[in-house]
Parts: C-alpha cells; sequence; structure tokens
C-alpha cells in the first residue's frame, strides 16, 4: 500500500504541473491571437462598423485611431541647392589693395579679400565698407564666376552701416533678387553665400537660420545696430556677401562675427540699403538727406550731466546749425527727437538709418519731447553744405 499511494502522490503531482504549463500555453496563444485581432481586424473591420471612428482635434476622421498630426515643410537639402543655383552667380568675389606705412616709414602693399553681391546687372555691387577699407583701397579688383576680373570704383561707402557700393564697368551680369528684411521671423531658414578664407573657397554655401533680430555689436569702435543673427556659417572673406531666404532672396549683408563664439554671425539688413541703392542706380551717386543737428544718445547725455529729462529713449539735440533744416523746422536745443516718418530714433545709428530713406528736398514728420511732451514737427531737408 505504501509504495503505491507513493507513486500515486508523484503521478498527481506530475499531471498537476504538466496542466498548469498547458493553462499557460493556452493563455499565451489566446493573448497572441487577441492583439493580433485587436492589431489587424479592430481597425480594418470594427471602426466605421462597431465602433466609430475617432474625431482629431481638426474634426477629420482619422482611420488609424490616432490624432493627425499635418506638418508642412521643405526639404532644407533641395532649398538649400535651389538657393544656391539661383543666387551663386550673383556673388563675386573681392580682392584689394591698400598701401599703408611700416614702422621703418616704408609703404608697403597689404591685400584684402572679401565677397560682393551684384544688385544691378550694369555692373552695380554692394558690399561691406570694410571690405574696401573705408573707400582708401588703391585698387579694387572684381572676380565673378567664371573667372574672369575687372576693375571696380567706390561710388558709396559708410563705416557706420558697413556698405558700399562699388561700379564695374560690365553689363548683362547676373543681378540678385533683394526681398524684404522687415519681414524675418526667428527660426525661419537663412543661407549664406560667400568667400571665406579667400578666393580657393569662393562662393562656398552655407545655411542654418534667423537666430536673433534687431541685434547691436560693437565692432572697431563703431557701434551697429538693427542686426540679423545668423547661425549660418561666416567666416573671414564672407564679408560682404549675400544672406538669403528659402526664395533666394538677398534679406542680408553679411558683415561680422563674434570670434570667440560659433553660430554667431550678423548681417546687415537688406532693406537698410535698398533707398541708398535706388538713388545710386537714379542718380549715379548718393546724396544724403541733411537735418543739421548734433547731439547724443539719452542715456549717455543723463549719464554725462547726471540729469533725468524724462525721456527713456531718443537723441538729445546739444547744437543746431543755422540755417540748417532743422533750425528751419522749428527744432530746439534740448528737445529730444524720437522719430523721423515711421522710423523710431534711439541713437546715432538710427538717427542716419531715417536719414538715408530720404533725399534732399523731401519733407518728413518729426516727433519730439519738448519740455516733458510730445510733440510733431515738420522738416524740409536739404544737401550737406559741402556738397
Amino acid at each position: 500500500m505504501g509504495p503505491t499511494k507513493e507513486k500515486q502522490v508523484v503521478y498527481k503531482e506530475k499531471k498537476s504541473k504538466g496542466g498548469f504549463f498547458s493553462y499557460m500555453l493556452v493563455a499565451l496563444v489566446a493573448a497572441l491571437i487577441g492583439g493580433f485581432v485587436v492589431a489587424y481586424v479592430a481597425p480594418t473591420y470594427l471602426y466605421g462598423n462597431i465602433i466609430p471612428y475617432p474625431e482629431t482635434n481638426d474634426g477629420n476622421t482619422n482611420k488609424t485611431g490616432n490624432e493627425t498630426i499635418k506638418i508642412n515643410t521643405k526639404d532644407d537639402i533641395n532649398t538649400v541647392s535651389a538657393v544656391a543655383k539661383k543666387a551663386m552667380d550673383s556673388v563675386v568675389g573681392i580682392t584689394t589693395t591698400t598701401t599703408q606705412q611700416n614702422f621703418f616709414g616704408n609703404e608697403v602693399p597689404l591685400q584684402g579679400v572679401g565677397s560682393g553681391v551684384i544688385v544691378d546687372s550694369n555692373g552695380y555691387i554692394l558690399t561691406n565698407s570694410h571690405v574696401i577699407d573705408g573707400g582708401n583701397a588703391d585698387k579694387i579688383t572684381v572676380q565673378f564666376a567664371d573667372g574672369s576680373k575687372t576693375n571696380a570704383n567706390v561710388l558709396w561707402q559708410d563705416s557706420t552701416l558697413d556698405l558700399a557700393i562699388i561700379k564695374v564697368n560690365e553689363t548683362n551680369l547676373p543681378a540678385a533678387e533683394l526681398g524684404n528684411s522687415d519681414d524675418l521671423i526667428v527660426g525661419e531658414q537663412a543661407i549664406a553665400i560667400g568667400n571665406p578664407l579667400g578666393l580657393q573657397f569662393q562662393r562656398t554655401v552655407t545655411s542654418g537660420v534667423i537666430s536673433g533680430l534687431d541685434r547691436t555689436i560693437s565692432s572697431e569702435n563703431v557701434m551697429m545696430e538693427n542686426l540679423i543673427q545668423t547661425d549660418a556659417s561666416i567666416n573671414p572673406g564672407n564679408s560682404g556677401g549675400a544672406l538669403l531666404n528659402s526664395e533666394g532672396k538677398v534679406i542680408g549683408i553679411n558683415t561680422a562675427k563674434i570670434q570667440s563664439a560659433e553660430g554667431l554671425g550678423f548681417s546687415v539688413p537688406i532693406n537698410i540699403a535698398k533707398p541708398i541703392i535706388e538713388q545710386v542706380l537714379s542718380d549715379g551717386e548718393f546724396k544724403m538727406a541733411f537735418i543739421g543737428i548734433n547731439g547724443l544718445e539719452v542715456d549717455k547725455y543723463e549719464k554725462a550731466l547726471g540729469l533725468d529729462i524724462q525721456a527713456e529713449k531718443g537723441f538729445v539735440v546739444i547744437e543746431v546749425v543755422p540755417n540748417s533744416p532743422a533750425s528751419k523746422s522749428g527744432l530746439q536745443q534740448n528737445d529730444v527727437l524720437t522719430k523721423i516718418g515711421d522710423t523710431e530714433i534711439t541713437g546715432f545709428s538710427t538717427l542716419r538709418k531715417a536719414l538715408y530713406n530720404y533725399k534732399p528736398g523731401d519733407s518728413a514728420e518729426m516727433e519730439i519731447i519738448r519740455n516733458g511732451k510730445t510733440e510733431k514737427i515738420n522738416i524740409k531737408f536739404d544737401k550737406a553744405p559741402d556738397e
């Protein structure tokens, strides 16, 4: 009896273990089959027949059961390639020779290199003032996409804006299309074309985004305002080259890079240059509207005199030139000039920017703060006395 019972006990335990694993196997198979049914049958049969389609946020039926997210994008690589193809030939290389005296008093030729953008097919090229040494270069040579070279003359330059227009005696040149820098938004695509580190890398294309707008930097004792910031790679030699949008339109002229950091390049907005280009093309030269005042920014004026003039920003008039447009308009000493036309005046640079929108003979409305009260006066600009 003992052995028999022992065998029966052992037999029953084995039977019990076998049944447990069998149940587990059946459950696992059932789970897999159930998952298959949910994954493949439900979307194709249950939804729309037994279970209604779920609604997305836009009210459209989603047959996968997930919310539909629509992102309209462009292929960045194809966009950059298309922009390069459109604008490449409009970017030129610029080399300069400037004679300077060395320590021993001997004249030594210094070579410079940069970039430029053809803005009119009849030989007008926009670049940086510092590329042509502030207009002091003895010789300026332009190299085109086909490798041909020719000399250029300076028509206009302004070191405060770091812009210049030079001219070559050529026609039928591939002029770039100019965009609207006032419409830029942070994060949109930006493509730079220029000649980094010399003409051996001419018309190099880099891409990035608009990283910031209305930036202010100090460069060689000059305060530059209203700049476009981009992370598109800009290196020495890129100066004067084009910053373009995704449509291949020039939105800026590359001017500077912060050497101590990566991805910090700056461009002068093309809208600053547009009125200058237009006048040069129509008149063959540029004459800046003359206002006839001297002054300081509000913060510098208050700091220098220890005063609070009840104005947050603007240009404080310290001197009014006799018989100047400012004098004839009624502008007075200690007035704070805050706006000319639609341009807000925050300092000397923005004052010059505002004046570039006008020619001698044009009229404009000015907004001033006088004795703590805002007033508006009209002014008719003239040409500078030495012109």
